[in-house]
């Protein structure tokens, strides 16, 4: 087994249920590069705030909770942590636990990103749900499920494993 990357968090929030369906464990990974205004989370925004937590204490919180169904990886923005929540959800995956992962991106800017570093690949393809476009205070709606404006999306797994195939086939072609 790889030895876990650092994690630098805001908190973590047991036996959630507004971010992603059941019972969710959230991590609220530190460091946001978006500022998105009227952000639900300024508190993560400082890439030099919050504490690091060691992964495999995170790992061990979400799977002694009989209750949760998944984790729930929020912001700050989990893909510039891309390794160590990878790292976190390839072991809550292999115990048959879902992932939701909220971002401040696009799918598509993500696909991009990942040219770069294929961490962020590879956390995307674990998610069972994203969350993903930036918060927008213009288009603030709270009757939507899971997200704070009408431009987020809530793509399934179906739908990002077929972007990820359908980029990977365009890309290394």
């Amino acid at each position: 087994m790889e030895p876990f990357a650092p994690l630098r968090i805001s908190g973590c929030v047991a036996d959630s249920i507004v971010d992603g369906p059941g019972l969710r464990f959230t991590v609220f990974v530190q460091g946001c590069p978006h500022h998105c205004p009227g952000c639900h989370n300024p508190q993560t925004h400082d890439f030099q705030g919050g504490h690091f937590v060691d992964p495999q204490a995170v790992i061990d919180a979400v799977l002694q909770d009989p209750l949760a169904s998944g984790v729930t990886f929020s912001g700050g923005e989990p893909f510039c942590q891309a390794k160590p929540l990878r790292q976190i959800g390839q072991a809550i995956a292999a115990q048959g636990k879902d992932i939701v992962i909220y971002t401040g991106y696009t799918l598509e800017q993500l696909l991009e990103e990942g040219k770069k570093d294929p961490e962020i690949l590879a956390l995307l393809s674990l998610a069972d749900l994203l969350v993903d476009g930036p918060y927008l205070q213009e288009q603030r709606d709270l009757t939507l499920q899971f997200r704070g404006s009408a431009n987020q999306r809530l793509l399934s797994r179906k739908q990002i494993q077929e972007a990820i195939k359908a980029y990977r086939k365009t890309n290394l072609k």
